[in-house]
């Protein structure tokens, strides 16, 4: 059966830390690389385009900043959009919401990579809330495939 929509991925997480902070997390690469990929070239900063590094995988992915709104919304190509929301939830929390979307190829292929970004985003953003709320790395992303890209686990 085709698809009657184009596929996406979404993650969503209650973060107890202020908005702020929460986006910080996600644009600073001195926190990220506490929780997500090993190191960049750079902030997220408007119109900037970086390069994030998994030097645990040997790979690295070049991001280009199409939106950002400090505090509340950022949006990336990676090679498609990635959007993350952060809702404040009184002054101490934050609801984030990150969707990616735009998938390519066959419909089997765009819910195959739908699936696997919901995945990924999901071990991101419950990664980040441990270090945020807790100040545990909790290795997520680099034990999600503890021999390499493309083995099972």
């Amino acid at each position: 059966m085709p698809l009657t929509r184009s596929p996406i991925a979404r993650a969503t997480m209650l973060i107890r830390r202020p908005a702020a902070e929460v986006f910080n997390a996600f644009v600073d690469p001195a926190v990220t690389t506490k929780f997500w990929f090993s190191r960049a070239s750079g902030p997220l900063v408007p119109g900037a385009t970086v390069t994030w590094h998994w030097d645990h995988y040997g790979v690295a992915a070049e991001i280009k900043v199409t939106a950002l709104e400090p505090d509340r919304r950022l949006v990336i190509e990676w090679p498609t959009p990635v959007e993350w929301t952060f809702t404040p939830r009184g002054e101490e929390a934050t609801f984030v919401s990150i969707v990616a979307s735009g998938f390519t190829g066959s419909d089997d292929e765009q819910v195959a990579q739908a699936l696997d970004s919901t995945e990924g985003f999901n071990l991101v953003i419950a990664a980040c809330k441990a270090l945020l709320e807790h100040g545990i790395d909790l290795r997520l992303i680099a034990d999600k495939h503890p021999e390499g890209i493309g083995t099972a686990a």
